[in-house]
């Protein structure tokens, strides 16, 4: 796994005595929906804002970005988030599986060789507050929709890698 190559170890997060034992934490993709529905069931969601509030470093993968966006537009009637990601995001904006693509991203802050992103179906940002510094970003013609992609969004400790979406966060 990619923790692992990292130096790290990964365990399930599932229960608030097993997230008092983490550092960082990853919000993988999924069902933004299901994923709260289930952080309320076993009383995961306060304990999970508190700790991503405080700063705690927090990676979400498309799901996970949409749970630690500021606001979600086409939200799940009751849906609620974590917070703490100074962007508005959009669930299920970009369309079928069959538009996706990859295209080369500049990166001018990592260096000079460009980055093979793949863009799959899933949400997009709508807006990015003050507290956040877009580092690339890619556009796309959608169904006559002119529409800016947000590539790669820093913002303090908070980082989001969403491959399969126009997100990659650091």
């Amino acid at each position: 796994m990619a923790i692992d190559a990292a130096g790290g170890e990964g365990i399930a997060v599932r229960r608030v005595g097993e997230l008092t034992s983490v550092d960082a934490l990853i919000l993988p993709g999924g069902e933004s929906t299901a994923m709260w529905k289930l952080m309320r069931a076993f009383d995961l969601l306060e304990p999970l804002r508190e700790r991503v509030l405080e700063g705690m470093p927090t990676y979400g993968s498309c799901a996970g970005m949409i749970l630690l966006a500021n606001k979600i537009l086409d939200a799940a009637a009751g849906q609620e988030n974590l917070g703490g990601l100074d962007v508005t995001v959009r669930r299920n904006a970009f369309g079928r599986q069959v538009d996706s693509f990859e295209t080369d991203l500049a990166v001018p802050a990592w260096g000079s060789e460009p980055l093979r992103a793949v863009f799959i179906r899933a949400p997009w940002i709508e807006h990015v507050g003050e507290s956040v510094e877009v580092l690339a970003s890619v556009e796309n013609n959608y169904d006559y929709l002119w529409i800016k992609y947000l590539a790669f969004i820093k913002r303090y400790e908070f980082i989001n890698i969403c491959t399969t979406y126009y997100e990659i966060y650091i």
